[in-house]
């Protein structure tokens, strides 16, 4: 006749326990979400705001040839971000 003994541990020190509480810190950081109250301040805040404050402002000449300026500085590193910035100057 055999018999099976396993021992369990209740030591919180051992690795996989440790690798467990990270795991879950971790996905619980990564996986949060804001408490439906401050979700709802920031839209009351966000209604208040006048229609003159969020009248669009078209953006100066300076501004157009300063991203023009770095799309230039990028256009041999990294050509896809030139186009962008290129992109969205054109779009002023």
């Amino acid at each position: 006749m055999s018999t099976f003994t396993n021992t369990y541990s209740n030591d919180n020190d051992n690795y996989f326990s440790n690798l467990g509480r990270a795991t879950r810190a971790f996905l619980g950081a990564l996986l949060a979400s804001k408490p439906y109250s401050e979700l709802a301040q920031k839209e009351v805040i966000a209604s208040s705001v006048t229609d003159e404050e969020q009248r669009y402002v078209r953006p100066s000449k300076r501004d157009i040839a300063l991203l023009n300026s770095e799309a230039a500085r990028y256009e041999n590193l990294m050509p896809n971000l030139a186009s962008e910035l290129r992109f969205l100057a054109s779009r002023g």
